[in-house]
């Protein structure tokens, strides 16, 4: 099977329109000039969010085209929005992976596409212009197969055009249970090497359920309209990641941070009493253990990492640290199982701890490399659906 940018002229191509029956893991799909723009959040959330989350939520982590076909090449046009810091080399090309029937059978970038040039000495932004470009896909095995094209996890990514050289169909929905996530930009993804091998696509395949990813990078913050939307959203299981984002952010103290979590999951069992809820703490996170936010980005080395700037002493009024943060999170669930047999907790070291930090050390600090992904997924598949686990 052969990936590549580009288009072809002596293919007979069909065109397919590209609406919610073919994209998976999008919560709405906005009409553009060029075509659709999938979002992780519903207009009316988004409109009570902040440029932070508008660009995260825009990334279509987790969100992937889903279709039966015969076809043995494929096309699909997309314009893309990439993100990129001034006077800082690019990222590297988002990745578009091809699974055929489960497995990775294929992987692409694009070219062209908008950039979002940030400047963090000024905390201005501004777009620059770019054409659409092509991802293609051929010889594929002829045979009515379930094909999947992941979208990249850090790429805003508008969907212009869908061609194949057979006729398309949607897959059925409903043969796989639902499962719901929200974390920070680990589970949106970050340093991953792929949108099919962050560690929640990877734990969903091992699961055999199906993904919709509500990671946002910088935004998980317990936002009263994230615990709506989760809550109006359909779920066979629910997970929350909760700490590096409430740390690294600075936005409360512990007095606020226990009635915010109790509100939060309040507001998720609304919509779903007897769902397993599964509240999970943050991942080891060395510059974080000990030391409060709020987290700084340092450019100092040319590459991009990161740095706690809180004083430690500053925990006994009240300041959040991830040990504080684990602490707090383990006795809100405790106390709340009593009465919710469906609710679970998992201390976040132990899919990710200071042993593992010692031999795949987080490269910038904060966010888990490609080998760490696949190691986080192993477990929470094994904590989740194992066994006895609350997924199981």
């Amino acid at each position: 099977m052969h990936a590549q940018a580009g288009s072809s002229e002596d293919t007979r191509w069909i065109t397919t329109p590209l609406d919610e029956s073919l994209v998976r893991g999008a919560l709405e799909l906005e009409r553009t000039e060029h075509g659709v723009l999938p979002h992780r959040l519903p207009a009316w959330a988004r409109a009570q969010g902040d440029a932070q989350l508008a660009m995260a939520e825009a990334q279509p982590s987790g969100v992937r085209l889903a279709f039966r076909t015969r076809a043995t090449a494929v096309e699909l046009d997309t314009l893309r929005t990439r993100v990129g810091y001034r006077d800082i080399p690019p990222r590297p090309d988002g990745v578009y992976d091809l699974l055929v029937d489960g497995e990775l059978a294929g992987q692409a970038a694009t070219t062209g596409g908008k950039v979002l040039l940030l400047d963090m000495a000024t905390g201005t932004a501004e777009t620059q212009p770019g054409p659409v470009g092509t991802v293609r896909y051929t010889g594929l095995p002829d045979r009515l197969k379930d094909v999947e094209i992941w979208l990249p996890h850090t790429e805003i990514t508008e969907l212009v055009a869908l061609r194949t050289d057979a006729p398309v169909e949607a897959r059925p929905r409903g043969d796989r249970r639902v499962w719901l996530h929200h974390g920070s930009s680990i589970s949106q993804g970050s340093n991953a090497a792929s949108p099919s091998t962050t560690w929640p696509a990877l734990a969903a395949a091992r699961g055999g359920v199906e993904l919709v990813n509500l990671g946002f990078g910088g935004s998980a913050m317990l936002d009263p309209f994230t615990a709506r939307v989760l809550r109006d959203t359909h779920a066979d299981l629910i997970s929350v990641k909760i700490g590096i984002n409430v740390v690294n952010g600075d936005v409360m103290r512990r007095r606020a941070f226990g009635p915010a979590v109790h509100g939060f999951l309040d507001t998720i069992r609304e919509g779903h009493p007897d769902t397993p809820l599964l509240v999970v703490s943050a991942i080891h996170c060395a510059i974080h253990e000990e030391t409060p936010g709020p987290g700084a980005v340092d450019f100092s080395t040319g590459t991009l990492r990161f740095r706690a700037t809180g004083d430690p002493a500053e925990r006994a009024a009240g300041k959040l640290t991830l040990t504080v943060v684990r602490e707090e999170l383990a006795r809100i669930v405790g106390q709340r199982s009593a009465a919710d047999p469906h609710l679970h907790h998992l201390d976040g070291r132990e899919l990710y701890g200071e042993a593992d930090a010692a031999e795949l050390p987080l490269p910038d600090a904060l966010h888990p490399d490609p080998a760490s992904h696949r190691r986080i997924a192993e477990r929470f598949a094994e904590f989740a659906f194992g066994t006895g686990g609350g997924f199981a």
